[in-house]
């Protein structure tokens, strides 16, 4: 499998249950590399922490680990740098920044600084912005049927694609019940 199909499968967060064993073997032995990269490579200390604070709020800590236990900005930086081409890469980069022009507008401050609910009604409104991404999509393939069109483009999806991929990539996701691989596939 090269760079681009397992981007594709990256992207499409549905397609966990599809995956090969083989695509989440490459991704766990990417993680491994986590523990070799002293500090972010794509991500400064700002986007970092933005990166952290929307990741966490995608998939917070409960009575199992969240985002952030499980390293998904060092593994998003990783992708980054690593599997992202210059041009996606500042796509990811360009909507991160945007997410800060956002609060800025609503609320005066930067996401970082903003409470629980600012930041919610900030990724509220980037996922309605996705879903309209993915209509807009699906409206321009001819005789398009079937589930929810990929908003490849768009920045929301990007981000909780790559948060969900570090998630269930990582020791702790890898033992949720729903997307464990089997070991016959």
């Amino acid at each position: 499998m090269d760079r681009r199909e397992a981007l594709q499968l990256l992207m499409g967060g549905a397609a966990f249950q599809l995956a090969s064993p083989n695509l989440f073997a490459k991704l766990r032995t990417a993680r491994m590399l986590l523990d070799t990269q002293p500090a972010p490579r794509s991500l400064d200390s700002h986007q970092n922490a933005t990166l952290t604070a929307m990741a966490e709020l995608i998939i917070p800590k409960t009575e199992t680990s969240g985002a952030t236990d499980v390293g998904a900005s060092q593994f998003i930086d990783l992708i980054l740098t690593e599997w992202y081409i210059e041009e996606e890469r500042n796509r990811f980069l360009n909507g991160l920044a945007d997410v800060d022009v956002r609060t800025q507008a609503l609320f005066g401050k930067q996401f970082v600084q903003c409470s629980q609910d600012q930041r919610a009604k900030i990724l509220m409104a980037l996922g309605e912005q996705m879903m309209e991404d993915a209509y807009a999509v699906r409206g321009s393939v001819p005789g398009y049927r079937g589930s929810p069109a990929v908003p490849n483009k768009n920045f929301y999806y990007m981000m909780r694609s790559l948060t969900m991929t570090a998630y269930y990539t990582s020791e702790e996701g890898s033992k949720e019940p729903a997307f464990q691989v089997s070991p016959d596939r």
